[in-house]
């Protein structure tokens, strides 16, 4: 059933109109396309027109097996057949919808000085937050982490030396690779350990123990880049985006809004 409704929608999908000689094939008057060989394909990382010979042949005869098979199903009366109307059914109303929804979008315009307004409104919406590239050492209590920062005082490569105790005395499994957790916003850690590592300078370690729910860190801050306020050009196209998709929700909003008035409506 699953099959017949996807090759259905594949069928009648929208797609691009396509010029007179754009064809490949023809059965019994009817051609062969790109949209047909598209369908078959169901990869768009493939270029038919640079497949062998033979790989186009093969994708060809299925096409026009395909149609062959097609039509004797209708000439046989598949359309009477409850699974074939239950498909179209639910087919056309899907398509009605996407169809609605493609043609309401498409009405929804803005100006360059509406959408430039939206951006100096919310402003605050349109920052890249400070980032941070660090690593860590976890361990269960707060002696271990005390030990650990002595051994980093002596050593003349502290980040070697981080990098080896990490592998030999972190718990957390980024240990293995010498506690390094990448590049991170404050706020995707913990408050205690974010609130540490963004008053750190860049390239030291935190002489203290950070305690967390976790346990004992040793953190070592790699680098900190700074946050910025993005330009305007550098975010037209998403305020586009965010502008369309407000207009249309609230449209869609106030229609549904009144359908229910006289639907008849039942959740079980």
């Amino acid at each position: 059933m699953k099959r017949i409704v996807s090759s259905l929608v594949a069928s009648i999908a929208l797609v691009s109109t396509l010029n007179a000689a754009d064809f490949y094939a023809s059965v019994d008057g009817e051609n062969i396309t790109k949209k047909d060989i598209t369908m078959v394909l169901q990869d768009p990382r493939i270029d038919f027109d640079k497949l062998p010979d033979t790989a186009k042949k093969q994708v060809l005869e299925q096409i026009i097996n395909r149609k062959l098979l097609s039509k004797k199903a209708l000439d046989d009366g598949i359309d009477k057949d409850p699974q074939y109307v239950e498909a179209i059914s639910k087919i056309k109303e899907d398509l009605a919808f996407q169809v609605w929804q493609k043609n309401e979008v498409q009405k929804i315009k803005f100006t360059d000085a509406e959408k430039q307004d939206f951006y100096n409104k919310n402003k605050d919406k349109f920052i890249v937050p400070e980032n941070l590239e660090a690593s860590h050492i976890l361990v269960k209590t707060e002696a271990e982490a005390k030990e650990i920062i002595k051994q980093l005082d002596k050593a003349t490569k502290k980040e070697d030396k981080f990098k080896e105790l990490a592998k030999t005395k972190s718990q957390d499994p980024a240990g293995k690779n010498g506690g390094y957790l990448g590049k991170f916003s404050a706020d995707q850690m913990v408050p205690e350990f974010s609130a540490a590592a963004t008053t750190m300078a860049k390239g030291s370690y935190s002489k203290t123990p950070v305690k967390t729910q976790f346990g004992y860190h040793v953190i070592y801050l790699k680098d900190k880049i700074a946050g910025k306020s993005l330009s305007y050009a550098e975010v037209e196209s998403n305020i586009s985006q965010i502008l369309l998709g407000n207009s249309y929700n609230k449209k869609v909003k106030e229609i549904t809004d009144e359908l229910r008035k006289d639907a008849k409506i039942v959740i079980k």
